[in-house]
């Protein structure tokens, strides 16, 4: 029976990680050396946590990927349903402008393992799916909307160049996809479906 991590160790990780987003979006080269430093944990400390650059890199990715997943839930335990899902939207948004940056770092080690894939995303997928059964539930968007029309409708706002003054963008696209869900929007018999 394995023992639960001690605190110490547990804060240690959560700094390394806090240290490793912020350094990674700089830069994909960053030395480990660095990053274990402005943690403030020694370099066995770190290797302990984080064999490799390759561990330390998915494992940011997967923590990111449980935050945003995270929020979900606190929204709807804190918003009506269709204000949880637009602020959700915006919080992925700000996701992806962290993705981009750390886009390089993640592309030098996912050669070695395949976790660009859908069970990647799927604490957000599984999210999405909250947020959209609270607000068919609530009534505030139509029936029927599965997570890949969700991401479709929503993949606008990977196109966002966040260099730019990207935020009335990014609310205007959050709007036209509020307006389009919305239990009252007209809907459009399409051969697709």
């Amino acid at each position: 029976m394995d023992s639960p991590k001690r605190s110490d160790a547990v804060q240690n990780r959560e700094r390394i990680l806090t240290v490793a987003l912020a350094e990674l979006i700089r830069s994909a080269e960053v030395p480990l050396s660095t990053i274990a430093k402005k943690a403030g944990v020694g370099q066995g400390t770190f290797y302990r946590h984080f064999p490799t650059r390759e561990a330390l890199v998915m494992e940011v990715y997967r923590y990111e990927m449980s935050q945003v997943a995270g929020f979900a839930e606190h929204l709807l335990e804190t918003r009506a349903p269709d204000q949880a899902l637009r602020e959700w939207m915006s919080r992925l948004a700000e996701y992806a402008m962290t993705k981009a940056g750390l886009a390089n770092a993640i592309r030098e080690v996912s050669f070695m393992r395949d976790c660009q894939g859908k069970s990647g995303y799927a604490p957000v997928i599984a999210a999405a799916q909250l947020l959209l059964d609270a607000n068919q539930k609530a009534g505030t968007i139509r029936a029927g909307v599965t997570t890949d029309d969700f991401f479709l409708a929503t993949a606008g706002i990977w196109q966002i160049d966040f260099n730019d003054e990207w935020q009335p963008r990014l609310t205007w696209l959050i709007d036209f996809v509020m307006a389009g869900l919305r239990a009252d929007a007209p809907v459009r018999v399409s051969a697709l479906r």
